[in-house]
């Protein structure tokens, strides 16, 4: 027994603070429930909460701590018994306990009352009353490791919005994206092994690939126990994170076994809890497994059962709950699982089928569940009392004696109801074909729901794509939703699309392209702001835009930060794609309106608001801002390294090869800022992976044609801001791509320029010297036109060309540097010779060519951005510098007095100018990559002096201090301290270092000689050396051991490491630099220095004086026809499709997928092998049932040839044998397998258990106990007639013999006409009897009168037509519109029509959506209308004493521009305006009454319309 602590008196002022009672009634409505203004701090919706905040369920800060503290008891409350009235049972331990179930002292300390208050009946209504919780917080699972999760105690009566804020809001769960109620047996059951595990599975997979909330009653036994179980073995195999999966167990608090350990009225941080299942009792233990607890307490103890209203509710009021996520709105949906259980299991199913809830029933589990799954399949007629009786009897073999004869009727009746409702019931069996898996089983129970659900136009089908993508279930949505059932269009899929493209879940989106999605209609300018408005915050481009937003606050001195605009996109964008690319969106104009006027990043994907969707609709007409669509979209989704994506849509570009690099650049420049290193190498692999995709697309157009793939590398890309694929794989440093066969033999061929590259380089040299040869066959060209004798081109294409151009510059430089150095050691005069100003000259040439180069701006980039790509160059920064100090020392040397001076720096600006040699070394393929080399290995020995320099000073300032005392002479400090030390490095030790070769002579004692150095510390008298010899020994034996061996040798190792990485790439990174000389010489002017300032000349005067723009030669930039251009994309379009698939072939061949592959057939078999049991039994049956099947129909052949020969006069009826159907009762057939049941023979509305708009039960009557003619012993049915407070228009209220004598049945009782359109009618103990059977309800209900309550119901239809006017078919058949309106305080639509006033001819219903003046021209439409039903009508309404009869009416306008039809129209426009009235398609679908679904199909089958 649990005991209770004593709590404070709480005022009664301070109850229901919060909520009151009336705020969640059974009745309340729909638009009240979603109401969260009633609830402090519940204004902010549960989606809107950021990803930060929702990384754990458990937050356990002191803040979280104090909200939790304050909030709940605010808020949430308990039940406490205030008076103790004692009970006539005692407690376990045999003492007084009081009707609540607790005992004395576990009440208020003044809940004894005087004895006045003795006698009294406990009520539960005055004697508990309710104040703040006291049983909150954390609760740990003492000895279960790290158990731990959320618990609270909540009132009975709490309202579901305040819960679901606490679980949203304060315990920090997601909104659910599928809520799943699990129910079943509350005691623990045995379930077979194999079973148990594919539920668990199942279980546990559809909450965490759905984000599903799963509510079970949270014990640790029975069915909650499995959840439990499921839950902990996901996390122990290390499937998910413990937290992952949502599981919320709702108990009564009254029955929770050492509850007492829970209740800290400052909440429990955390309470310890233990988990004892040998002393519980009679009471239960919380299950360790669930991750939240919400204790439900009605004051009592030891009653289950209490939690079930409050569940009910909360279930409910999640599943009208709207979650938005990644631009998708959608309802909460919920399905009911169910595992045995008993009668209470029973009417959770039943609440659930009425309530709309689709119910997995799994088969095997034992009682309801199985008695369910094996009656599911047949015909709800052949669902009989007997058969129920004889599967309790096997089923509840234990407990079948305790079922009455009663029970067994109301299992019957509800089971009954249950499978009539097939389209709610999925059964779900092990072994089943297509349903192996709990997961799938479940999902397809949702959609089949909703599949079946009624609904205007394709809402349902927009409803369960949405849940597919919330619930990323792919698999589900491809066998579900894309069927033939529905067509859909691309455009119907663009809302979904941007869901899918937010959310990052690839699977979809491949799949909407599947479906006929077009890119380049989906991705429109809008589209493309919504989906960098929806950027993940942690993504680098997103914080990279803010700074720019930023930027342009500042600049324009706003209050409010700018919105992303896609001029935004694009500054950052060419931050990353490099100066030399254009903007890829150009800032619009102010006078331009390239976007909505609506605010797009707020739109809800949802059916009722605005949705993206209308944002198609209203942007499909305008023509598209951006160059190219799939451009844009592969672009947002590289720059937040979304990898699947990105390759689906880049397998939908046409520029593939130029996105590719495009994509290898962003990247990589994102790389170098993301300070995260997973991210980094992330982004680097993918960058690699898109140089790999450019490379096998080149290949693959270079192997089909060369010309044309040559072509692709240097055409200019407008979609990529007008730059090249060769220029972006230099910008990407894509060296593989560089390196590739045909990258190089193109540069070989613009290196060779017009002639052959087969020409030896020798016959280039000699035609060099002797240009002559240049008009015979020495020297090829490869167009045709040239290879003529003396043809003037063949002079200029030879020296034009590359090639000769680098040689002839060759042989100019040395030349330069050969006069150079005869200057400089031979005729170096006073005053310059004419030698000198012929270098002088020639180093003018040189500077006005590095000038050239300088400010050569063929793309328009800007001066500012020449000069920096200029100086990024290494060999322009060497020629920068060698020409810097030649005219440092050319100034020396114009001036006499430092003559000597300008020779010295002169000599340094000739070892520049050599060292600029190597530079031409690099078009070698052998000294080429030595260079490179070396440039690596000067990085390595600039590192290398840094650890040289410590151990260098650190040894000579030691010496230094301990040899010599106070040398002030700064040069040779500086000798001893480093340069000494250095040399000592290489073996040249100072000779007195040691003291044994120490000579006074070569050293001055005072430090006075200039030319010597101090000598060290000496005795005075004889003049020898007193420092300490042998540290001086023992410190230059450690500095050669530290420098000579373990310095130097790191050094040689860095080169050898330096050597062998660069060794490895040589090839590539040789042909990478490579492309840099042959860009230079192919744009340098053709004469070599000096006689290349006649070319600048010439430049001057074409730039200077005519004004004409500089060029880029064709050959590496050239700019194409529209038409030639398309068809180049085409045709690499067409090869980029073989390259994939040739990559996907690649894939299945690779060893690894094999074996991924076998291991999974060996999976499958495996499954197959342990279903063979269950196959083969499945099989056995299928066949005995086929075998029945005969019998049936034999059985029912005889019956139809004996009835025959009976009318025959052969034999009289008494001696005809007794044939019953041979079909067993225990036939199973999946309920899925029906293609239809028959309509049924009896009423089935009228027999709905709950009467409408009251809380009066039936009593439950079977189909087979309908007909008053069948003997039904047990029929005692409840009384109800509601009262309309119109005494004018309804029979008595309380139905007395002398009041019922006076209504006259079968005639006209004055105004009411109480003939039926049956015929006459019995009538018993002065009340009618419905001609259509037993209802399970005496009175008159909620009807008028006793007897016929007559209806009229006008079917009023029209053509659905064309805008052109032309009639809609479907299935070769025409399509109709009905007329349909929804009345106040109504959630369905109707037929205008209702129940008729005695004496009128109109229906109320339909007065109040017609003018007066309208009413007599409707009267005459409906006489010359169509009578298509007169007679009973199945309402829910109807009792055993009072039933609706109708005469339907159709009324068709068959053409369109019918007079009467459009003053309908005209008087419809002036109606109610609380009314909803509408013209709606009519098929099988649309959301109406049962009843009046059956007249739309007999007004279909008369026009011979689709239904």
């Amino acid at each position: 027994m649990a005991v209770r602590g004593r709590h404070t008196k709480v005022l009664p002022s301070q109850l229901n603070k919060v909520c009151p009672e009336t705020g969640d009634g059974p009745t309340m409505h729909p638009r009240e429930v979603s109401d969260f203004e009633v609830v402090p701090n519940l204004q902010q919706s549960s989606s809107s909460i950021g990803k930060g905040q929702r990384k754990a369920h458990f937050p356990s800060g002191s803040n979280e701590k104090e909200n939790l503290t304050s909030w709940i008891p605010e808020n949430i409350r308990k039940k406490e018994c205030t008076y103790f009235v004692e009970s006539s049972q005692t407690s376990d331990s045999g003492r007084v306990v009081c009707e609540c179930g607790y005992l004395r002292e576990q009440h208020l300390e003044d809940a004894a009352k005087p004895p006045l208050f003795l006698g009294k009946e406990w009520d539960p209504s005055r004697h508990i009353q309710e104040m703040p919780t006291d049983a909150f917080g954390d609760i740990h699972f003492t000895g279960l490791g790290q158990k731990t999760g959320k618990y609270v105690r909540v009132s009975s009566d709490t309202p579901p919005r305040v819960i679901y804020h606490l679980m949203t809001q304060h315990w920090g769960l997601d909104a659910p994206n599928l809520l799943i109620s699990v129910t079943g047996g509350a005691k623990n059951f045995v379930m077979k092994p194999r079973l148990k595990n594919i539920f668990r599975q199942g279980l546990v997979k559809v909450a965490q690939t759905t984000g599903a909330w799963i509510i079970t009653g949270g014990s640790h036994t029975g069915v909650m126990k499995q959840v439990g179980e499921a839950v902990r073995d996901s996390v122990l195999s290390c499937s998910y994170k413990e937290g992952d999966i949502v599981t919320i167990g709702i108990a009564t608090w009254g029955t929770v076994y050492n509850r007492e350990s829970l209740i800290c009225p400052m909440g429990g941080f955390p309470a310890e809890y233990v988990l004892d299942e040998e002393n519980q009792g009679s009471l239960s233990c919380l299950d360790s497994n669930h991750s939240h607890f919400i204790l439900v307490d009605n004051g009592t103890h030891g009653k289950y059962g209490v939690e079930i209203p409050l569940r009910t509710r909360l279930e409910k009021f999640i599943s009208k709950q709207t979650k938005v996520k990644g631009g998708v709105a959608i309802k909460i949906p919920i399905v009911c699982v169910v595992l045995e259980g008993g009668p209470g299991t029973l009417d959770t199913i039943y609440n659930a089928i009425t309530n709309g809830t689709p119910c997995v029933i799994v088969e095997g589990s034992g009682r309801v569940a199985d008695v369910i799954a094996q009656v599911a399949g047949l015909p709800v007629s052949e669902i009989t009392i007997s058969l129920i009786r004889q599967k309790l009897s096997v089923l509840f073999y234990d407990t079948y004696e305790q079922f009455t004869e009663g029970q067994v009727v109301e299992w019957t009746k509800k089971i009954q109801d249950i499978v009539r409702s097939r389209q709610l019931l999925t059964i779900f069996r092990e072994g089943k074909y297509g349903q192996q898996d709990v997961d799938v089983a479940i999902l397809q129970a949702l959609f089949k729901a909703s599949r079946n659900q009624d609904h205007f136009g394709r809402e349902n089908w927009d409803h369960q794509l949405k849940l597919a993508v919330a619930w990323n279930r792919v698999d589900i949505a491809r066998s579900e939703i894309f069927t033939d059932d529905y067509e859909w269009k691309p455009t119907d899929l663009h809302s979904v699309m941007a869901a899918a493209l937010i959310s990052n879940k690839p699977e979809f989106v491949k799949l909407f392209v599947e479906q006929g999605v077009r890119l380049k209609e989906f991705v429109t300018w809008d589209t493309l702001i919504y989906l960098y408005d929806n950027m993940a915050p942690s993504c680098l481009f997103h914080s990279k835009l803010q700074k720019v937003l930023l930027e342009e606050k500042e600049h324009t001195a706003s209050s409010k930060m700018p919105r992303i605009q896609l001029h935004h996109v694009s500054q950052v964008l060419r931050e990353l794609l490099g100066r030399s690319t254009q903007p890829l969106y150009p800032k619009p104009k102010h006078t331009e309106r390239p976007r909505l006027s609506i605010p797009v990043p707020h739109i809800k994907l949802n059916v009722q608001g605005s949705s993206l969707r209308s944002l198609y609709k209203r942007t499909s007409g305008r023509v598209t801002f951006t160059i190219d669509p799939v451009r844009d979209l592969l672009i947002w989704a590289v720059v937040q390294s979304r990898k699947e994506l990105a390759e689906i849509i880049w397998a939908q570009s046409q520029d593939c090869m130029a996105a590719a690099l495009a994509c290898s650049k962003i990247l990589k420049e994102l790389a170098k800022e993301e300070e995260d290193t997973d991210t980094t190498d992330e982004m680097l692999a993918l960058a690699e992976q898109y140089e790999h995709k450019a490379i096998g697309v080149f290949t693959e157009c270079y192997r089909k044609d060369e010309e044309r793939a040559q072509k692709l590398l240097v055409r200019v890309s407008e979609a990529w801001g007008k730059t090249t694929c060769l220029q972006l794989a230099l910008e990407a440093k894509n060296m593989n791509f560089v390196s590739h066969g045909g990258v190089q033999a193109f540069l070989t061929k613009v290196w060779w320029g017009k002639m052959c590259v087969d020409n030896g380089l020798w016959r280039v040299i000699v035609c060099m010297l002797f240009f002559p040869f240049l008009y015979t066959s020495f020297i090829t060209f490869r167009e045709k036109k040239m290879q003529p004798m003396g043809c003037l081109t063949r002079f200029r294409a030879f020296f034009t060309a590359p090639v000769v151009i680098f040689h002839m510059n060759i042989l100019s430089y040395f030349t330069f540097l050969l006069l150079f150095a005869y200057v400089l050691m031979v005729d170096f005069q006073p005053s310059p010779s004419w030698w000198e100003y012929l270098i002088y000259f020639w180093l003018f040439s040189l500077v006005c060519e590095e000038t050239r180069q300088l400010l050569h701006d063929p793309d328009g980039l800007g001066v500012l951005k020449m000069a920096s790509l200029y100086f990024k160059d290494f060999w322009n920064k060497l020629d920068v510098g060698a020409i810097v100090v030649f005219i440092i020392g050319l100034t020396c040397r114009l001036i006499p007095s430092t003559l000597y001076p300008g020779r010295i720096i002169l000599s340094l600006a000739f070892i520049i100018f050599c060292l600029r040699l190597m530079h031409i070394f690099t078009v070698s393929k052998t000294l080429g990559p030595k260079i490179i080399i070396v440039k690596r290995m000067m990085k390595d020995v600039f590192f290398f002096l840094f650890l040289l320099a410590v151990w260098v000073v650190s040894f000579g300032v030691a010496k230094q201090a301990i040899l010599i005392h106070n040398e002030e002479r700064v040069e040779w400090l500086f000798r001893g301290v480093v340069y000494h030390s250095y040399l000592t490095i290489f073996g040249q030790i100072p000779s007195y270092i040691d003291g044994v070769n120490f000579n006074i002579d070569q050293c001055s004692p005072n430090g006075t000689d200039p030319y010597k150095p101090k000598c060290p510390e000496t005795n005075k008298d004889n003049k020898e050396p007193i420092f300490p010899e042998w540290l001086t020994v023992i410190l230059l034996c450690l500095y050669l051991l530290f420098t000579n061996i373990l310095l130097l040798n790191l050094l040689i190792a860095m080169f050898n490491y330096t050597f062998q990485q660069v060794q490895q790439h040589t090839d590539q990174i040789w042909k990478f630099q490579r492309h840099d000389l042959i860009e230079e010489y192919h744009g340098r002017p053709p004469a070599p220095p000096p006689f290349i300032l006649l070319s600048h000349l010439q430049l001057l005067v074409r730039r200077g004086l005519l004004r004409r723009p500089a060029t880029r030669h064709r050959q590496l930039k050239e700019k194409l026809e529209k038409n030639e251009e398309a068809a180049l994309l085409s045709w690499e379009m067409c090869l980029k499709e073989n390259y994939l698939q040739h990559q996907q072939c690649q894939e299945k061949q690779n060893t690894e997928q094999k074996i991924r592959d076998i291991a999974q057939r060996v999976d499958v078999l495996a499954d197959l092998l342990d279903m063979d049991r269950v196959k083969r039994t499945s099989l056995v049956e299928q066949r005995l049932g086929a075998l029945e099947d005969q019998v049936h129909q034999s059985a029912k052949a005889l019956r139809w040839i004996i009835q025959a020969l009976q009318g025959s006069g052969f034999s009289s009826e008494e001696d005809m044998p007794p044939l019953v159907s041979s079909r067993t009762s225990e036939e199973e057939f999946d309920p899925e397998e029906k293609p239809g049941e028959k309509q049924p023979t009896h009423h089935v509305l009228a027999r709905n258990l709950l009467y409408p708009g009251s809380h009066t039960m039936r009593f439950p009557v079977p189909d087979e106990k309908v007909p008053w003619e069948v003997d039904f012993q047990l029929y005692d049915p409840p009384a109800y007639s509601a009262d309309h407070r119109d005494t004018a228009v309804q029979d008595p209220f309380s139905p007395s013999l002398e009041s019922l004598l006076k209504i006259n049945y079968n005639t006209m009782d004055g105004l009411i006409d109480r003939q039926s359109f049956h015929g006459l009618y019995a009538v018993q103990d002065g009340l009618p009897l419905n001609p259509m059977g037993r209802t399970g309800l005496r009175g008159r209900g909620r009807l008028h009168c006793f007897g016929p309550n007559h209806a009229l119901h006008p079917v009023v239809t029209r053509w659905r037509r064309n805008l052109d006017g032309s009639i809609i078919r479907k299935s070769l058949k025409k399509m109709l519109e009905v007329l349909v309106a929804q009345y106040p305080l109504s959630d369905v639509w109707a037929l205008p029509g209702g129940s008729l006033e005695p004496g009128e001819t109109l229906p109320l219903k339909l007065k109040w959506i017609l003018r007066r003046e309208f009413w007599p021209q409707f009267q005459n439409l409906l006489k010359q209308g169509t009578e298509i039903h007169k007679g009973y009508l199945d309402d829910p309404r109807n009792t055993d004493n009072a039933w609706v009869e109708t005469v339907a009416i159709s009324v068709h306008f068959d053409n369109q521009n019918d007079v009467e039809m459009k003053r309908l129209n005209s008087f419809l426009q002036g109606c109610d305006p609380e009314l909803c009235i509408r013209w709606q398609v009519l098929d099988r679908r649309i959301p109406l009454h049962a009843n009046h679904k059956q007249l739309l199909q007999k007004v279909s089958t008369l026009l011979g319309a689709y239904y």
